[in-house]
């Protein structure tokens, strides 16, 4: 936190969208902030951005916590199953089947062999080969540090459908991610007093509903039962998790994938300088070239940074709260002269604090840390393998380290004119 001369406190905020594998991205861009030397208040994200977000808040390495949120990205990794190994990959074609292959990809022969409209260069069709394999891969065999199929044998005696799959509500169970994550998190950090330095704030939305639900760690103690249902995608085929009684929950992405709304109704008083991890870009160069390419892209606009309202209107109320705290003053000033009854000016006042503790925060900077998407993909936030997440998290830290020096060079300059 930062305190200024005018002594207006800036909170530092970082803000982690949900994205599978694409979480990585945010890895690097936590470690560019760490290197910077910039300390948050808050963390904030939903789904796999809530998990680093927690891992940042909670961490059980206070003095090095990035490289702990690196090695967690790394175990996940070295979980991932290569289909490219002979053992692998000499019968994972039986296990997905002429009809699944056909559904999911149309576009691609079984043998992965491409359409000439879908690849445009060489370098293209490795890159999105290599994504249709990584998400096979998750999809038969998940990742056993974080997410495991219901088929899979071990859950024969005790799951008690597990022969009836058409009641099935979930395909996948995100458990195994409470054990790795035992590793990494101090829980009694993450509960009132627990941390003083970084405020975690997850989201999720209520099943019954369609409310969204907020978990702070200001006002409450964060277990993992919340971590696991910010992060309960049903579209990921995740269940939904009973964060208390009557109360099922799934991932908040469902409402917005950017939390900062929940951000600012948290905490309303303090100014807030805010860093936006955007792991679905909002802009792009060119038109979708064929259907895989337009299915990408309507699913980049529904999971992308939508806070623009939000950041005007905060702006917007501020403006309006320095008008009428210019007024109130008017009013103390000349309470005798204008003959105000002693009971008007306590609910003038009573008023004007009320409104400038619910509404008073301003944004005073923001930054938007965007991935690239070269090769846009429909699976690309399945690909656990461990280069596409060592290349993730370095992008996320030289794309961060450049928003950051080009935001302070350039208050370098308007201060030297």
């Amino acid at each position: 936190m930062i305190q200024h001369s005018d002594d207006n406190i800036i909170e530092n905020v970082l803000i982690l969208q949900g994205g599978g594998s694409l979480g990585a991205f945010g890895c690097g861009v936590y470690k560019a902030v760490v290197r910077n030397n910039i300390h948050l208040d808050i963390a904030a994200g939903t789904s796999i951005g809530g998990i680093n977000a927690a891992i940042i808040a909670g961490s059980k390495n206070k003095e090095h916590t990035q490289e702990l949120l690196e090695n967690f990205w790394l175990e996940l990794s070295e979980s991932y199953v290569d289909l490219d190994k002979p053992s692998m990959y000499s019968y994972w074609p039986k296990l997905i089947g002429q009809q699944l292959h056909s559904y999911l990809f149309p576009y691609i022969s079984p043998k992965l062999e491409p359409t000439a409209s879908y690849f445009n260069t060489r370098n293209e069709q490795d890159v999105k080969i290599k994504q249709i394999k990584s998400f096979y891969s998750s999809a038969i065999f998940g990742n056993e540090k974080m997410f495991k199929p219901r088929w899979s044998t071990e859950f024969a005696l005790t799951d008690p459908e597990y022969f009836i799959p058409q009641r099935w509500t979930y395909m996948y169970d995100h458990s195994p991610l409470v054990k790795t994550l035992e590793r990494y998190i101090d829980y009694d950090k993450l509960k009132p007093g627990g941390n003083q330095n970084t405020r975690l704030i997850l989201t999720a939305v209520n099943v019954l509903n369609a409310q969204s639900l907020t978990f702070d760690s200001f006002k409450q103690q964060i277990g993992p039962k919340h971590i696991l249902a910010t992060s309960a995608y049903p579209l990921y085929n995740f269940p939904w998790i009973e964060v208390e009684e009557g109360v099922y929950a799934w991932d908040g992405g469902l409402l917005s994938n950017t939390p900062l709304r929940e951000v600012l109704d948290a905490s309303p008083i303090n100014d807030k300088r805010i860093f936006i991890i955007e792991n679905y870009p909002k802009n792009i160069d060119s038109l979708p070239k064929n259907l895989p390419e337009v299915h990408h892209r309507a699913r980049d606009i529904i999971f992308s940074d939508k806070t623009e309202n939000n950041i005007t209107m905060s702006k917007v109320i501020t403006r309006y709260l320095e008008y009428i705290e210019e007024l109130y003053q008017i009013v103390e000033k000349n309470f005798d002269n204008l003959q105000i009854q002693e009971k008007q000016i306590k609910r003038i006042r009573r008023k004007y604090k009320k409104y400038k503790q619910e509404h008073g925060a301003e944004i005073k900077e923001i930054y938007y840390i965007t991935r690239d998407e070269p090769f846009p993909h429909m699976y690309e936030n399945a690909d656990f393998s461990p280069k596409t997440i060592k290349e993730s998290i370095k992008e996320g830290e030289i794309k961060a380290n450049q928003s950051i020096q080009n935001k302070r060079n350039n208050k370098g300059k308007e201060k030297s004119k």
